[in-house]
């Protein structure tokens, strides 16, 4: 596992929801759906039907009235975190902000927890390490995340 005070030094949850609005970028793996299923009690086909949608042969997470996630409230905050999706695990080791200081510095600005004073060198280097240390990095775009797909 990744240093945890380096970790800590270039991103902590504020559980601000900010990257839970929008909608349909909570792709869903087969083995997110897995997950999201058991923890709710769902087969897999309960789980899609209820809470998903197809779009580019995807599976993602539906956004509800409110324009977050469908399992984000104001009050919880996220209801499935213990099974969240990997998108949202690698939060905010996205490749864009790995591969892009721009990007990066447009996600500084949108989100309260990521360090400003993070090189981006620095950000790149650790977050690498989490994604592969957590099993995060997607290899399948037709059912995964791009976002989670580094060269």
């Amino acid at each position: 596992m990744a240093d945890e005070s380096h970790q800590n030094a270039v991103f902590q949850c504020r559980m601000c929801g900010r990257c839970c609005e929008g909608r349909g970028g909570i792709v869903a793996s087969p083995e997110d759906i897995a997950r999201l299923s058991a923890f709710l009690h769902l087969t897999s086909e309960e789980l899609v039907a209820r809470y998903g949608e197809q779009t580019g042969g995807k599976v993602k997470i539906r956004a509800g009235d409110t324009d977050c996630c469908v399992f984000f409230t104001r009050e919880k905050g996220c209801t499935v975190h213990e099974a969240k999706p990997a998108v949202c695990r690698a939060w905010p080791y996205f490749r864009g902000n790995i591969l892009d200081s721009e990007s990066l510095g447009l996600a500084k600005a949108f989100c309260p927890g990521i360090s400003p004073y993070i090189r981006h060198d620095d950000f790149a280097r650790l977050g690498r390490e989490y994604l592969r240390e957590n099993k995060l990095l997607a290899s399948n775009p037709a059912c995964e995340a791009t976002a989670l797909i580094l060269p």
